[in-house]
C-alpha cells in the first residue's frame, strides 16, 4: 500500500504519461514543486515497490500495478472534486481541499461519495434542493 507521498508521485506521473506519453524526473519536480534529487530518491523507492521501472538517464514506466493505482488516483481526485462542485464549494477552494483530503478518506468514503454523486445525477432536482437548502441558510 503506498503512503500519500507515493500516492502524489504515482498520481503525477499517470497525470504525465496520459498527457505527454513520458514522464521526466524534471517534469515531475516541477508538477510537485520538489527538487529532482527529491524526485529521484522516491522514484528509486517505487521502482523497488514495483510501482514503476526506473532506469537513470533513460525515464520511467509505470508496471501494470503502478498504471492500475495511478488511474484509480486520479480517478479518486477528480470523484471528489466533482462531489465538492455539486454541493456548492467555491471553485477556488476545490483544488487546494480535494488535496488536503484526498489522503485522508479511505476507500469506503471515496466508494460511498460516489454513490451520493450517483444519487444526486439521478434526479438533478435533488442538487437544485440542495442548493437551495444552502442558499437558505446563508440568508
Amino acid at each position: 500500500m503506498p503512503t500519500p507521498s507515493m500516492e502524489d508521485y504515482i498520481e503525477q506521473i499517470f497525470l504525465l504519461i496520459e498527457r505527454k506519453g513520458y514522464a521526466r524526473v524534471s517534469d515531475i519536480a516541477e508538477a510537485l514543486s520538489v527538487h529532482p534529487s527529491s524526485v529521484t530518491k522516491m522514484v528509486q523507492k517505487l521502482d523497488r515497490d514495483d510501482y514503476l521501472v526506473y532506469e537513470r538517464y533513460r525515464g520511467l514506466v509505470l508496471t501494470p500495478e503502478g498504471k492500475k493505482v495511478g488511474k484509480r488516483l486520479v480517478e479518486r481526485h477528480d470523484l471528489l472534486e466533482q462531489f465538492l462542485r455539486m454541493i456548492g464549494v467555491k471553485e477556488e477552494h476545490i483544488y487546494d481541499d480535494v488535496e488536503g483530503i484526498e489522503h485522508h478518506l479511505s476507500w469506503d468514503s471515496i466508494d460511498r461519495i460516489a454513490d451520493l454523486i450517483e444519487y444526486f445525477n439521478e434526479n438533478p432536482a435533488r442538487v437544485e434542493q440542495l442548493r437551495a437548502i444552502d442558499k437558505n441558510n446563508k440568508e
